[in-house]
């Protein structure tokens, strides 16, 4: 199916800079769910959500990530202060491209739905940032930045400043809600267990949509 058209191409930005000390260390996005790695299943459905294409956010050395449609942005600030600074990376490329948004995900966000980008593009300005949230939570790395703030955020940063939710605080953000059940598009995985979870989650939605195909 495709997906819901937007006021203006949007280049998706998929965080992947964390260093999954919970889930043992490595990169996330690379460990496997139903036999491909989480990045490719957030490739798969941000893709083609994004009219100026994907980009990763991550540092050290890219071709661990040799698969990916697109570049890898190292952090443009020093010390690897978190994912605001994957997400400056993310509005600088962006900028100087011409493209005037943003859509940043978690590489390790395997459920997200096919029309994040349209109706987080349909809840507020295009001067403003839109936040997706599921359920009473609101997930802040989830979001649509304009790349005109691009300039604050380096501000904000090399000032120290690290919380991505005291950044939108600040700037004030419009919210666009999703529903968590049968699963909450936003879960994110941060353990073994978390990840064993997604399996059983994966295999449950695999047999419901077989079932479904076959009652066509």
């Amino acid at each position: 199916m495709p997906s819901p058209a937007v006021a203006s191409p949007v280049l998706g930005l998929i965080l992947a800079g964390g260093q999954a000390r919970r889930m043992g260390g490595g990169d996330k996005p690379l460990l496997r769910l139903g036999g491909r790695t989480l990045l490719e299943r957030v490739v798969e459905r941000l893709g083609p959500q994004c009219g100026a294409g994907l980009v990763l956010s991550a540092n050290g050395d890219p071709a661990r990530f040799s698969g990916f449609p697109g570049p890898v942005l190292p952090d443009p600030v020093p010390d690897q202060p978190g994912p605001l600074a994957g997400i400056l990376a993310g509005l600088e490329h962006a900028a100087a491209r011409g493209v005037a948004r943003v859509v940043s995900v978690s590489g390790d966000a395997p459920f997200l739905p096919g029309d994040l980008v349209a109706r987080l593009d349909a809840a507020g300005p295009e001067t403003g940032i839109a936040l997706a949230a599921s359920g009473e939570r609101q997930h802040y790395t989830i979001a649509l930045w304009p790349t005109a703030l691009r300039d604050a955020l380096r501000a904000y940063l090399e000032r120290g400043e690290r919380r991505v939710g005291a950044f939108i605080a600040r700037r004030g953000a419009a919210v666009a809600s999703w529903p968590v059940e049968p699963v909450d598009p936003f879960l994110n995985l941060n353990t073994p267990a978390d990840l064993a979870a997604a399996e059983a989650l994966d295999r449950g939605l695999m047999r419901s949509s077989s079932i479904a195909s076959e009652a066509q």
